[in-house]
């Protein structure tokens, strides 16, 4: 597989290419729209124009193909999408983990409290060696 420099290359020559295949049909165009056209300039131009043309569609279909198998997650070179959804279930698991802490220390926190809590009919206040409260 060709790296993410290679593709860009690919692309640009992609783009010269349908820029030449214009030309081509602007050139076509131009020698039959003249008085004494030459018959077989235009034909010249018209088949470069469809060469190229053809070029250009094998070469974009490469592309196309290229980004449904990134886009579907398949496995290739240069891939971000299996380590950026890697990364996307860890950031869910431990949002989950934290949800899971935080409700353990609100339980822990209200056991505490009611622990902490005189039980009804039981006085507030200190006993003394005797038996009997301050």
């Amino acid at each position: 597989m060709a790296g993410p420099m290679e593709r860009i290359q690919v692309l640009d020559d992609i783009e010269k290419d349908i820029i030449t295949c214009l030309q081509c049909a602007a050139q076509a165009l131009l020698e039959l729209g003249k008085e004494k056209s030459s018959q077989k300039q235009a034909e010249t131009n018209t088949s470069q124009f469809l060469r190229t043309l053809s070029q250009v569609e094998s070469k974009l279909s490469d592309q196309i193909n290229y980004l449904t198998q990134v886009s579907t997650g398949q496995p290739h070179e240069g891939s971000g999408y299996a380590s950026q959804k890697v990364l996307q279930m860890a950031w869910h698991r431990l949002e989950h983990v934290r949800s899971w802490v935080n409700e353990l220390d609100r339980l822990k926190a209200s056991h505490l409290a009611a622990a902490n809590r005189p039980a009804p009919g039981i006085p507030n206040g200190s006993m003394t060696s005797s038996g009997t409260s301050t």
